[in-house]
């Protein structure tokens, strides 16, 4: 996705990190790196020298919050500046106890029944029970892509093949699943076009007999900037609650099209990133413009260090990082992990980590940590205090118990005796360093 935004950007932070020393000439270099990826990527002028004369200005002249160098916290500020750029995260939620009407619209060609059949899934997954509404009736075939698409996810769609009357269908549509224990409702409409105005007259009936709680407009992400005023057009017929942009794995203007979209008020709500229906994604600027930066999801990050600022014991944190750990603490950190969900979307919103371990890799990994969370289990007390204790017999007895061979037992105690060794011997400098950017030291 945005191969070309991604590289030129990820190069410009390369810079900074592997300098020897941070000064203006460095900074404003960076500034014209950034510059020049976003110009590439179709990003309105205006918008790309307002972004860099901002991020030129922060890094000289902000001094790094205690516990973070000044390279990190360039980086930060670039973070900070391209999320701005690209809007806020969407707030809106369907509510429950009613039926939550989703219009979709969008020219012609913007792909917008093929949207409406991946929400759909994507809905379902999230386990919203949904239904769909047919009411394209100018393009041949619109209904039978709808009910081929939908029937993946047992998706039902009410359309009336011989009626032209689009607002009646809606109609009929929706007293169809009023009793029928339906969260959403998704509304196919016929695409259109900013200058047609009979479209945009029945547009404006469709939205009068549905009274939709979220107007989606559906754009083809390879138009770049030209979104700014398609969302502006649509805007003044149909309040526009969010937008959806598709095509985005394969398109240059995408960037232009994101900051474009983010620029009219109306949130970027999805993303299409692909042809399978399972390609659409809730759009986030901060956790895009960490995949972006190849930093893994940053505001993932630092979620987690929340929560484990809020739940972490200090003596425990002190005693881990100086190195004098034991099976208990080792424990807590695997039960701490799995809190947050797979090893692997966790590896992916680490920076440096994301994309570096295969995910055969992490595979092994999982299915290790859970055998090790078992073994944990078997012991005593007295032995996850102290391991040291930890002999044959005692090993014959944990491996009994925990349903697992003697050798994995004594691949646990291996790996956690080195996870100690290598505390003590950088004496916990890694993982303070560690804690402190995530808040937690």
């Amino acid at each position: 996705m945005l191969d070309n935004l991604k590289d030129g950007l990820r190069t410009a932070i390369k810079k900074i990190v592997s300098s020897s020393g941070i000064d203006e000439e460095l900074i404003k270099e960076l500034a014209k790196d950034v510059q020049r990826s976003l110009l590439q990527s179709d990003v309105n002028v205006k918008l790309v020298l307002e972004i860099t004369k901002n991020l030129q200005e922060r890094c000289i002249n902000e001094t790094p919050p205690p516990g973070l160098s000044r390279k990190d916290h360039i980086v930060k500020i670039l973070y900070d500046e391209l999320s701005k750029l690209l809007g806020n995260d969407t707030e809106f939620h369907f509510k429950s106890g009613k039926i939550n009407k989703v219009l979709m619209l969008g020219i012609q060609g913007s792909g917008k029944t093929t949207v409406s059949s991946k929400l759909a899934k994507f809905l379902t997954k999230q386990g919203y029970r949904v239904g769909a509404i047919g009411a394209d009736t100018y393009r041949p075939g619109a209904l039978v892509q709808l009910r081929t698409n939908c029937e993946k996810s047992n998706v039902e769609v009410y359309g009336e093949e011989n009626n032209k009357d689009s607002a009646e269908i809606v109609k009929n549509g929706l007293k169809h699943f009023e009793n029928s224990n339906i969260d959403v409702v998704l509304i196919d409409t016929a695409g259109r076009h900013k200058e047609e105005k009979d479209l945009l007259d029945e547009m404006t009936e469709i939205s009068k007999v549905s009274n939709p709680d979220l107007a989606l407009l559906v754009i083809d992400g390879t138009i770049g900037q030209q979104c700014f005023s398609q969302a502006e057009a649509f805007n003044k017929i149909v309040p526009v609650g969010g937008i959806v942009i598709t095509k985005l794995d394969s398109s240059a203007k995408g960037g232009g099209a994101l900051a474009a979209s983010a620029a009219t008020g109306a949130q970027v709500m999805y993303v299409g990133t692909g042809e399978r229906i399972d390609d659409l994604e809730q759009f986030s600027p901060t956790r895009f413009v960490g995949r972006l930066l190849g930093m893994g999801d940053v505001q993932a990050v630092l979620d987690l260090a929340k929560r484990l600022g809020d739940e972490a014991d200090e003596v425990r944190m002190k005693r881990i990082s100086s190195g004098k750990m034991n099976m208990e603490d080792f424990f807590y950190q695997l039960e701490e992990v799995t809190k947050v969900g797979s090893l692997q979307s966790l590896m992916e919103t680490m920076p440096g980590l994301s994309g570096m371990v295969k995910e055969d890799q992490l595979e092994v990994m999982e299915q290790r940590m859970d055998k090790w969370r078992y073994i944990i289990q078997s012991m005593n007390t007295k032995e996850k205090a102290d391991p040291d204790l930890l002999n044959s017999s005692r090993i014959k007895r944990i491996a009994r118990g925990s349903g697992w061979p003697e050798h994995e037992v004594k691949e646990l105690i291996k790996n956690y005796k080195n996870s100690k060794s290598m505390m003590k011997a950088s004496k916990g400098r890694q993982m303070q360093g560690m804690l402190r950017k995530l808040g937690m030291g």
